[in-house]
Formats: structure tokens, C-alpha cells, sequence
């Protein structure tokens, strides 16, 4: 194993997605969601809160789902506070939002939704540090979610108001779907230098900076009965690693060409791909 580590500042970035119709995703993200549309034009459009982005998207009227292949499984928005969780919950319940899942990890409790062009997404509150800190391992799980407990947090769900996610919403962590779990560990861990906080055998493992539960996962589950994903999804066009200083990025980028890991300087920072082909950037935190 390699002592390889990114700092304990490192976070998830931006998630830039392919979807087929803008105007389409657009309402969608702002108004099911509940991110502000911070920049855009005919084809491309930046949405986040508090002025931060935190998707990208760029259509492509072609673009299709693409069922068996890498990519994105979903990416993560972290609210600040349980009330947060459940003021959202209220709101897809009023307004009839389609949900694909509702979970207790016990680290964190979330919900699970697709968007129109079928990228996933969870939205989530973490439960206090103090619980799984230095556990992960063992807490981390998928139990049901206690939608009666979640909503208690509120004098009155029919009634809550909804005007968006709440300020101090950040892309808590994005998870990849890989064609195999073994390369992805000796990546994400040996060579970009993240800590594996869970592994769970060739199914899946997850990664993280500065002892958080993860940033980073990575799974071939819709693969269980059948081939590994083929790589090739162009759904996910990247996503990114925020790192805090310059000689941090540098650091990682040392260790990526010493790995023969080919890495492209773009005008978003470094750019490169895990071994199955989904494509990362390196972003320093003042950039």
C-alpha cells in the first residue's frame, strides 16, 4: 500500500454531466432540486447555491442513457442539517417527485432520485462525526429510512416552506460506477492518494480524505448478475477533486505520471482517468 495521501482538506468538486435537453434538465435542477442557475447559454449551464457551483451540465441532443457501461452511479449534495433533509423530503412528497430509494447509512440519511436523462442523484445529511468517526468501516450501512423520524424535525411538513437547498449545500461525495473494484483501489488509494475507509470485496469500495466516511465511491453493482461494465459513458464528462493548496495538486500530479497515468492540462485544471475510464479533474480550493 502506498503511503501516498491527499490532504485532509481534500473535498468533491463540480459533477459535469452530457444531458440531451437543457431545457429540459434546467427546470428540473432548479425547481425539483432546488439549485439557482448561476451561469448559461443555448448549450451549457452551471447551477449550484451560495454562488458555488456544483454541476455542470452541456447538452448533446444525442445523448442517450447508457445501461452497462462506467460513469456516473450518482453524485451526492450534502445539506448542512437534518432539518434541511427533511424540509426536501417534504417538499418531493408535496410535489410528487419521483424518488428511486430512501436510506439510512447511519452515518448519513438519504434520498435518491434520477434526473430526466437518468443520472443519480442523493441528496443527504450527515449524522455528527462523533458517531462513526474512525468506524466507518463498521457503521457505514443501507437500512430503511425513518421518513416519520426524518419528518418530526418539522412543526408541520404540508406546510414547510421550499425556496431551494439551503445555503452551505456542497457535492459531499460523487460515486462511479468501475469495471472493476481491485484497480479502482489501487488508484484511488496507491497512486491519487486517497485513504479506503470500506471495502466490500470486488463490489465495492469507498474513499476519503481527512476521516470522512467518502468522497469518492466506486461499484460495479449493476453488474451482480451479469458482465462487468464495459467502459465507454460519455454521461459523466468529469468530475472534480478540490485539493487545498497549489503544491497539493502538483504533488498528485507527480504521482499520477509516475503511475504512466496520462494527465491533460485543461483550462478546469489537470485532467485525467481512473482505469475504467472516468474522467477526473484536479482543482485547487482558491481557484
Amino acid at each position: 500500500m502506498s503511503e501516498a495521501t491527499l490532504p485532509s482538506a481534500t473535498t468533491v468538486g463540480p459533477v459535469h454531466l452530457t444531458v440531451s435537453n437543457l431545457d429540459r434538465s434546467l427546470p428540473y435542477y432548479t425547481e425539483t432540486v432546488g439549485l439557482d442557475a448561476l451561469e448559461q447559454d443555448d448549450t451549457r449551464a452551471l447551477l449550484g447555491r451560495d454562488g458555488r457551483t456544483l454541476i455542470g451540465l452541456v447538452e448533446e441532443p444525442d445523448a442517450r442513457p447508457a445501461p452497462g457501461t462506467t460513469g456516473l452511479y450518482h453524485f451526492a449534495l450534502l445539506v448542512p442539517e437534518r432539518v434541511n433533509l427533511a424540509r426536501w423530503l417534504a417538499h418531493a412528497a408535496r410535489d410528487r417527485v419521483p424518488l428511486v430509494g430512501l436510506s439510512d447509512h447511519d452515518v448519513s440519511e438519504a434520498i435518491y432520485l434520477r434526473d430526466p436523462d437518468g443520472h443519480g442523484i442523493e441528496i443527504y445529511a450527515d449524522r455528527p462525526r462523533e458517531r462513526w468517526e474512525g468506524k466507518v468501516d463498521i457503521r457505514m450501512t443501507t437500512l430503511p429510512l425513518d421518513v416519520d423520524s426524518l419528518l418530526a424535525e418539522l412543526e408541520d411538513p404540508a406546510e414547510a416552506d421550499f425556496d431551494g437547498l439551503p445555503a452551505g449545500t456542497t457535492m459531499g461525495h460523487v460515486h462511479l460506477k468501475v469495471a472493476d473494484v481491485p484497480s479502482a483501489v489501487a488508484f484511488y488509494r496507491d497512486v491519487l492518494g486517497l485513504e479506503l475507509t470500506v471495502a466490500l470485496g470486488r463490489q465495492a469500495a469507498f474513499f476519503a480524505a481527512g476521516g470522512y466516511h467518502h468522497h469518492v465511491g466506486a461499484n460495479t453493482w449493476e453488474s451482480a448478475d451479469g458482465p462487468p461494465p464495459s467502459r465507454g459513458s460519455a454521461s459523466l464528462r468529469h468530475a472534480t477533486i478540490v485539493v487545498p493548496m497549489d503544491g497539493d495538486r502538483d504533488a498528485a500530479v507527480t504521482r499520477l505520471r509516475a503511475a504512466d497515468v496520462a494527465v491533460d492540462e485543461t483550462p478546469d485544471g489537470p485532467a485525467f482517468a481512473d482505469p475504467s475510464g472516468n474522467r477526473l479533474v484536479l482543482l485547487v480550493a482558491h481557484d
